[in-house]
């Protein structure tokens, strides 16, 4: 992996970016037989959509991405995996020479974040489905066997050593993620982030950091890249608060316009 030094200009890059299609909006009786009815995967599309995704940002970034940070609900863990898998992979039709060697040759971190999982409400979860004991439990080592060997990181503090208490409001989920953001940024203030979570992320980061705070529509794998400026290691002063630069696959709620670029929304939210 390319030197964590490496960001350029002292600024530093994180993408937060949502999960791929999710099989419980694809076939809604997947529920009715379902053992985890709360915690669906992906459909195959959404796992395409996904390795896109990180193929897409592969080749219009240009700053390596070194930490992968991730909700550990399954459909972001599969995202996440898929997304990985499209920024290493190499096109048949690209020589090596062609790829960026921040991006192509680099190994990335990855670790399981509770801060950036889904918001614990009826809005996100439907009662019906929400565990009847309560805990929505996750085997991490069949979550860290999904990700390339040797790139989880099982030393990762997190922002939020547990799950956040089921019943969250709007103010308390949308200040869980700003909070995480803030932590896993300062932890790790010379390297580049990607963060995959939920739509409740990525819209948070939004009201948060973008000019226009309103309501928005965020597509499965869509994403916003923020940037902030850090003081180099021999300087003195405080890191810049973060600016959305640029989005991908997200909209006005009210016009349904995109905020960067071309969007479709096919997706519900």
């Amino acid at each position: 992996m390319e030197s964590a030094k490496s960001n350029m200009n002292g600024h530093q890059n994180v993408i937060v970016m949502r999960h791929g299609d999710r099989l419980d909006h694809c076939e809604p009786h997947w529920v009715l037989t379902a053992e985890r009815p709360w915690d669906p995967p992906l459909v195959h599309d959404g796992k395409v959509r996904a390795f896109q995704t990180g193929q897409r940002i592969r080749s219009q970034i240009e700053f390596p991405i070194h930490r992968v940070f991730v909700s550990p609900f399954l459909r972001c863990i599969q995202t996440a995996a898929e997304v990985i898998a499209g920024l290493s992979a190499i096109d048949d039709a690209m020589s090596s020479k062609d790829v960026p060697s921040s991006i192509g040759n680099s190994k990335l971190k990855v670790a399981i974040e509770f801060g950036l999982c889904e918001t614990l409400n009826t809005v996100a979860i439907k009662s019906e489905v929400v565990p009847k004991d309560g805990k929505f439990d996750f085997e991490f080592s069949d979550l860290e066997a999904m990700f390339p060997v040797g790139t989880f990181d099982q030393n990762v503090d997190m922002a939020y050593k547990e799950l956040p208490q089921w019943g969250e409001s709007v103010q308390d989920f949308k200040e869980r993620y700003v909070h995480t953001l803030k932590f896993l940024a300062e932890k790790y203030p010379s390297e580049n982030l990607l963060l995959v979570t939920h739509w409740g992320g990525v819209s948070s980061m939004l009201y948060k950091y973008f000019k226009d705070a309103t309501k928005y529509l965020v597509d499965y794998c869509g994403c916003v890249e923020l940037r902030r400026q850090v003081p180099y290691n021999d300087a003195f002063g405080d890191s810049e608060e973060f600016e959305v630069v640029t989005s991908h696959g997200v909209a006005f709620k009210d016009n349904k316009l995109p905020i960067h670029g071309p969007l479709i929304i096919k997706s519900p939210i």
